[in-house]
């Protein structure tokens, strides 16, 4: 049997901008992404602590050490600029290896989105 674990969090950063006019994704600071173990390309769902929404999209790498946080596309109208956004990544385990792994947690500063 295989179920879907936590792979990668990154727990309340703040969304820093919203670009309805780009093709799709959430563009995120590369130190973050580094940090949380999140490859350019892979699934997030992105959880709105402002309003409550739930998404999907996939990871793109922002400039580093930036705190960016961009939601792109049709995704940008779910957020505004300065919600509080959890970021997940999730991966597919044999029930015995998910009973072992251990995610990538990452809080950044609230503030600035940066790694403390």
């Amino acid at each position: 049997m295989q179920i879907h674990v936590v792979k990668s969090k990154i727990h309340r950063v703040k969304c820093t901008g919203a670009d309805l006019n780009y093709i799709g994704s959430i563009t995120i600071d590369q130190d973050l992404m580094d940090a949380a173990n999140i490859i350019e390309g892979e699934k997030v769902q992105i959880v709105n602590n402002n309003n409550g929404e739930r998404l999907e999209t996939y990871a793109i790498p922002g400039p580093r050490n930036s705190g960016e946080i961009t939601l792109n596309g049709a995704a940008a109208r779910r957020v505004a600029k300065g919600d509080v956004l959890i970021l997940i990544t999730y991966a597919i385990m044999d029930l015995e290896e998910a009973k072992v792994f251990k995610p990538s947690l990452v809080f950044p500063d609230e503030e600035t989105n940066l790694l403390n």
